[in-house]
């Protein structure tokens, strides 16, 4: 359908993504996106140096935007901070949100699109302090040219959401705050979001460690918070937002990162497993524990490269980690609830957050890690049973109403914390369980082993 395959189209539609970033990543600080707009066979092919690949160029803006549109999600630029220029950003915005009359807004039409695509979010670079990024800069030198790119944009297009390249460097000769620190102070009065990146592992294979890993995602968001409510103290942002974090990078990824699993030609393709599962449904839980402050996430990727989605030729499977994402998309919505958990904790080991990163141990893990959200007298609660060998047995207390009626029970589990998705075979996957009598202030249910366990219910206001 319009080039583009109609069951990874459905898959994707299904996972009810609500915003999608484009077009990278580290691909995006050597990539000048005119070379993909026009007509396609006069389209330049470029050496792609982030990933030492030929970009053919085939896809650019325009067939995202279809792209999108037939997924009903948000768009989300991020434009050339490395080795491009402010104005060539600039003129991005004209190309896309300018109806008629400048040069670009005219190529648009001319190109088959008289309606401007209205990208209402732009990001100003990516981990433009890594050393790794195309045109790396310090933070000094970021700010300067992200301010610049950031008023020609604004002037551009007034309307326009503006994103930060927040650290992404957290090896251990880094500075992470130190950068995000700097970027915040500069750049208060003009962007709207900072962009924060994780990416965690097992290559140890130490099962409770890695579970632990989205709560050092939730240890940064509260060093961020707290440098935004320092630097909004002094901030010039009439009728404006506070600045919000954009978690617009966070996936599992560490088996695809060296030899021929990091180059080839299939490079960066995960096979995930239900304890990978489990870590996103930890990072989900983070993002509405913090949602006041966590306005964006995005995981990277969708399809094929560490991705939800997987194909080849011949056919596709919904990867262990498709399940936990689309069952918050689908419904986990409304205001996130302040919820007191009280549970057996544990210990983990010294252990390194992501390959080559800094190390961190954490201490009194829960077992059960949890949010809730709440809307029109609909509570959702989800709950990640962290413990590998052991159901638990908990009480589900209302203290502002009562349960009514009876839950809804989805659950994501498989035969083991190792089983993974295939071709042909899903052993890991949602189950709609039998639903469970709600009445009164409590309700005790017994969260299984190793799972990810989403209850739906209502509660009656008194």
């Amino acid at each position: 359908e319009d080039g583009f395959r109609k069951d990874v189209l459905k898959a994707a539609k299904e996972l009810n993504v609500t915003i999608a970033r484009y077009p990278g990543g580290n691909f995006v600080s050597n990539y000048h996106w005119l070379d993909g707009v026009g007509p396609e066979d006069e389209r330049v092919p470029r050496m792609e140096l982030a990933w030492a690949r030929l970009e053919t160029n085939e896809f650019g803006t325009n067939e995202f935007m279809k792209y999108v549109r037939k997924l009903n999600t948000e768009p989300y630029f991020a434009v050339n901070m490395g080795t491009g220029t402010i104005e060539e950003a600039q003129n991005w915005v004209e190309y896309c949100n300018v109806r008629e009359g400048p040069y670009y807004a005219e190529l648009r039409k001319k190109h088959g699109f008289p309606e401007p695509h209205n990208i209402k979010y732009w990001s100003l670079g990516n981990e433009m302090d890594g050393f790794w990024q195309m045109g790396h800069l310090n933070a000094e030198d970021y700010v300067k040219k992200a301010r610049e790119a950031a008023k020609l944009m604004r002037l551009t297009s007034p309307g326009i959401k503006l994103i930060a390249a927040g650290s992404s460097n957290y090896r251990p000769d880094a500075n992470p705050d130190a950068w995000n620190r700097a970027v915040l102070a500069e750049l208060k009065d003009v962007v709207d979001y900072i962009a924060l990146h994780i990416y965690v592992g097992n290559p140890d294979d130490n099962y409770y460690n890695f579970l632990s890993t989205p709560l050092v995602c939730e240890e940064r968001t509260q060093i961020v918070r707290g440098m935004i409510g320092e630097v909004m103290q002094n901030a010039h942002r009439p009728g404006r937002d506070p600045i919000y974090i954009a978690w617009d990078e966070y996936n599992v990824w560490y088996r695809a990162r060296t030899g021929e699993l990091m180059t080839g030609t299939r490079a960066l393709e995960e096979h995930y497993n239900l304890e990978d599962a489990l870590v996103i449904a930890g990072f989900l839980n983070v993002f509405i524990r913090n949602a006041d402050i966590v306005k964006m996430a995005n995981m990277a990727q969708l399809v094929n490269v560490i991705a939800p989605i997987f194909t080849s030729d011949e056919g596709m499977f919904k990867q262990t980690i498709y399940y936990p994402l689309q069952l918050f998309a689908r419904n986990a919505h409304g205001t996130s609830l302040d919820v007191f958990v009280d549970c057996e904790t544990y210990d983990t080991e010294e252990f390194f957050v992501g390959l080559g990163e800094q190390t961190t141990r954490q201490r009194n893990v829960p077992y059960l890690d949890v949010s809730a959200v709440y809307r029109d007298g609909e509570v959702v609660i989800s709950v990640v049973n962290r413990h590998k060998d052991k159901a638990i047995a908990t009480d589900l207390i209302c203290q502002t109403g009562e349960f009514t009626g009876s839950f809804e029970v989805f659950e994501v589990n498989g035969p083991d914390v190792k089983a993974m998705n295939d071709f042909g075979k899903e052993p890991v996957k949602t189950v709609q369980k039998d639903n469970v009598k709600a009445k009164g202030t409590r309700v005790t249910y017994t969260f299984p082993a190793h799972s990810l366990t989403m209850l739906k219910g209502t509660i009656k206001q008194p």
